[in-house]
């Protein structure tokens, strides 16, 4: 004669997984790293002037020794950065940008078809919100700037 099948009941242990067996967010957690965070926001200048150096190294390369494809991953990579870290650095108008030139060199094979002109568009696009001091993402010129870069990709079907 058979047995009736028997249910076995396994815990469910995605929300200890997931944090919730720990009473959720810290919020004292939360407020120390923002508190570690506006401590640092005072090198914020000094390290997005350094990220722009690093993109002006790359944009260099490319002028001297033309746009290969070890070159344009070298300026894709600088702005791939730049979209992080524009936001963290109060720049969010250079993320938006960024994040715009990344899409148009996103794709290697892609990349090496980028126009030129449209890439340094963009690089004079981020140095020009840096250069002005531009961290309010709704500055008008800036956003106006920003839309007409992503039209120019949108454009090209990125």
């Amino acid at each position: 004669m058979s047995q009736p099948p028997e249910m076995i009941r396994r815990p469910n242990t995605l929300r200890t997984k997931l944090g919730g067996g720990f009473g959720g967010i810290d919020a004292a957690a939360v407020a120390r790293a923002e508190e570690a965070l506006k401590a640092l926001s005072s090198q914020f200048d000094q390290w997005l002037q350094d990220e722009i150096t690093k993109l002006d190294a790359a944009e260099a390369v490319i002028r001297n020794e033309g746009f290969t494809e070890k070159a344009a991953e070298g300026l894709y990579l600088r702005a791939h950065d730049l979209k992080g870290l524009g936001t963290t650095y109060q720049y969010p108008l250079v993320t938006r940008i960024a994040g715009s030139l990344c899409r148009l060199m996103d794709d290697p094979v892609q990349r090496m078809k980028s126009p030129w002109p449209l890439i340094e568009a963009h690089t004079n696009a981020i140095r020009a919100v840096v250069r002005d001091g531009i961290q309010d993402e709704n500055h008008p010129v800036g956003v106006e700037l920003a839309t007409a870069l992503e039209a120019e990709v949108r454009a090209l079907g990125l």
